[in-house]
């Protein structure tokens, strides 16, 4: 009962902030037209500008967990539209700047000692305030220039107590408008919950962009700050000072002798090899993350969100991109179903016909008025018709496209990126969609297999043991499906074939 009462005390508040900015997004109303004529008596609609730039004027005006949701929601075009979704992408994570003094302490807390024996010198005013941390510049003992990341003061205690209300919200939500339960807004908070706590966990942070610049190791053209352990806690983060000019400041960037095209190809390769190469990327790509050094090498910040793609959910993206700018529908359908996306009692001919109709606007038209990124969007949207389960390290990649694609038309807009990256892109199909690959993956597949032929084996005889002793009676069909089940995560169609002979031989010699 209290956290009732609670609850609805905040949703007062909350429902005045977005009522003042007329601000709440149009797919929630479509949802319940009770809702959509109270809104029209009380939303201010003196408020200027689109529903999405409202919506984010209110969410950076409610704090930190707010403007958290709201990147969050830029993500979920199927949620708020995909207008509004563009909107939201713009939020700035921009807060006033806690005292210096509070740095400070929470500096000598996390860290075991007096500043002055970790730092020759620490400058109290920040360089950069967002919703999660401050970011100070300041010498080490040894004298290495360093940026320090520090957490809010009370960040995760206001973030616990906002997630308790989001969850309460969610199942409110359902229970009010039933139509809304196909939007999973449950597990669309778990999503939130689960990514803002690792943000807030700056040693976290810190082994991911570790991880990052061992991928990039002998690359010169993508550089990632080193950590500084011994000064990297739970709530404090120490990184090598980057110096440089941030990519939109293209004054400076052509100022310095820079061509932008340049620039572009090596921001276009790195993210091509983050996503494809190596499943790792770096999800929050926007200007203000990255900078060019002085020698026109593209440098990256801030590694609280990174988003991860294991191989088969890179050869799907890979396989669906290809299809649908060669205008095979078909095939894009098909890879969603292969994939497990779509279940398959779902019409393969409706669905292609679904991805004709987004895919169709875009034939015959130049690279560099096509966005990925937006298709994504799009094509994640109409999936929901059809049984398609959120996938969120597509719709973590996703908004990372559209971040990217920003930077690009900001560089030189008449060129596209995937234009600039279709070398590596032919060059990883051959060596991952070609007949070498398929020899490597029927190759892992036997392995394996092989490993897990003993295992199997011993099952086996369990089995047959039981039937003989009478104490266990397994119909035919139970057993082929287990074994049906099995071969189709784990094995290819032709290492399957013997893997069951095999395995049917060892049941028959033992039942005999």
């Amino acid at each position: 009962m209290f956290r009732t009462v609670r609850n609805l005390v905040r949703l007062f508040g909350i429902a005045r902030t977005v009522a003042r900015y007329n601000a709440l997004p149009e797919t929630l109303s479509d949802h319940s037209p009770g809702i959509a004529m109270f809104w029209r008596w009380v939303g201010n609609r003196k408020e200027p500008g689109r529903v999405g730039q409202r919506l984010a004027r209110a969410l950076a005006e409610l704090g930190p967990t707010y403007i958290k949701l709201g990147q969050l929601l830029s993500t979920r075009s199927d949620l708020v539209g995909e207008r509004t979704a563009l909107d939201l992408a713009e939020l700035q994570d921009k807060l006033p700047p806690f005292p210096g003094a509070k740095a400070r302490a929470i500096v000598e807390e996390e860290l075991g000692a007096p500043i002055a024996a970790l730092f020759q010198s620490f400058d109290e005013t920040p360089v950069a305030a967002a919703s999660i941390a401050q970011v100070h510049f300041a010498v080490t003992a040894d004298g290495r220039e360093v940026a320090v990341k520090v957490l809010r003061p009370g960040i995760e205690h206001a973030f616990e107590r906002d997630i308790d209300l989001f969850y309460w919200l969610a199942e409110l939500a359902v229970l009010v408008m039933p139509k809304l339960k196909r939007l999973r807004p449950r597990e669309v908070v778990d999503t939130f919950a689960r990514t803002s706590r690792l943000e807030m966990e700056l040693r976290m942070e810190a082994a991911a962009a570790s991880e990052l610049a061992a991928n990039f190791k002998g690359d010169p053209t993508f550089n990632v700050p080193a950590i500084d352990w011994d000064r990297t806690a739970r709530r404090v983060l120490t990184l090598e000072r980057i110096r440089g000019v941030k990519v939109d400041e293209y004054d400076r960037l052509e100022a310095m002798g820079f061509d932008r095209d340049e620039i572009l190809a090596k921001a276009s390769a790195s993210f091509f090899n983050q996503v494809f190469r190596d499943g790792f990327f770096h999800a929050d790509l926007h200007p203000g993350n990255l900078f060019v050094d002085e020698n026109g090498n593209i440098a990256a910040v801030d590694f609280g969100i990174m988003g991860r793609l294991d191989r088969a959910t890179r050869t799907y993206l890979a396989d669906m991109l290809i299809g649908f700018l060669t205008g095979d529908y078909r095939r894009v359908a098909q890879v969603h179903f292969d994939a497990g996306y779509v279940p398959r009692h779902q019409s393969i001919e409706v669905f292609t016909q679904a991805c004709r109709a987004i895919g169709e606007p875009l034939q015959n038209k130049p690279l560099n008025e096509i966005s990925v990124g937006r298709l994504l969007a799009q094509l994640f949207a109409v999936t929901e018709q059809f049984e398609m389960e959120t996938q969120p390290q597509l719709l973590l990649l996703q908004k990372s496209m559209l971040t990217a694609e920003g930077v690009g038309r900001i560089l030189n807009p008449k060129i596209n990126m995937w234009e600039l990256a279709r070398p590596l892109i032919e060059e990883w199909m051959r060596e991952n969609r070609g007949p070498e690959a398929q020899i490597l993956d029927d190759l892992e597949a036997a392995v394996v297999t092989i490993r897990r032929l003993p295992h199997l084996v011993r099952r086996a005889e369990e089995a047959a043991t039981q039937i003989a002793d009478g104490g266990l009676r397994l119909h035919p069909n139970s057993i082929l499906f287990m074994l049906e089940r099995w071969v189709e995560r784990r094995l290819s169609e032709r290492i399957a074939i013997w893997a069951i002979l095999a395995l049917l031989a060892v049941i028959a010699v033992e039942l005999l």
